[in-house]
């Protein structure tokens, strides 16, 4: 059975537009193929940022650690086992000051672990994750998708970068964009991204 890895980093709950339009989406794609879908909620998980425990744990064979490695490192394992174990990846995060929540950033530090989801070798880093595809919602306020706007989005080119040095070349964006523009600018937003969604689950 497949399985779906729905990662949402709004704090703003269920006022979030990316929370809700990846959680539909993901909700979308469990039900049209069958699969188990596995929430993680990073405002319900308070990931610790990368300190020198969590950096000398990952470093060592398990059996070695301290417990307090041992402590860093379990979420860590848990997160990188989530993400190996799904065929679909949904990862949902507003643009914040031009790019993606800390939250979505620190579950990146701890999914990126070498000889887990990516390894070294002579002719350079490969990514272990391969075979997967990974789908982002990006909510803003503005236009960042393009136009003007379009060289202040690091969000997506950053996400797509990571997803791809872990071997996930399969990336698509879904946009709810130009929110702040007014109550009938967002309505339409609202409904584009909702209409992708659409879309992207047939396709399912």
């Amino acid at each position: 059975m497949s399985s779906i890895l729905l990662v949402t980093s709004s704090p703003r709950g269920s006022e979030s537009l990316s929370n809700a339009i990846a959680t539909e989406l993901a909700e979308k794609f469990a039900a049209q193929t069958g699969g188990a879908l596995v929430r993680r909620d990073l405002t319900e998980t308070q990931l610790d940022h990368v300190d020198g425990t969590f950096t000398a744990a990952i470093r060592k064979p398990a059996a070695d650690r301290t417990v307090e490695e041992a402590e860093a490192a379990a979420i860590s394992d848990k997160l990188v086992a989530e993400l190996m174990a799904a065929d679909t990846i949904v990862i949902g995060t507003g643009l914040i000051n031009f790019n993606i929540y800390s939250s979505l950033k620190t579950w990146i530090d701890h999914i990126a672990r070498a000889g887990l989801t990516f390894s070294y070798t002579e002719n350079g880093p490969v990514g272990l994750a391969k075979g997967k595809k990974a789908y982002l919602v990006l909510a803003a306020g503005g236009i960042y998708s393009s136009g003007p706007g379009a060289p202040l989005n690091h969000a997506e080119p950053y996400l797509k970068t990571v997803l791809g040095f872990l071997g996930i070349e399969l990336v698509e964006t879904v946009y709810v964009e130009g929110v702040a523009y007014g109550p009938e600018a967002a309505e339409k937003a609202v409904a584009s991204a909702k209409a992708k969604v659409e879309e992207l689950a047939r396709a399912a």
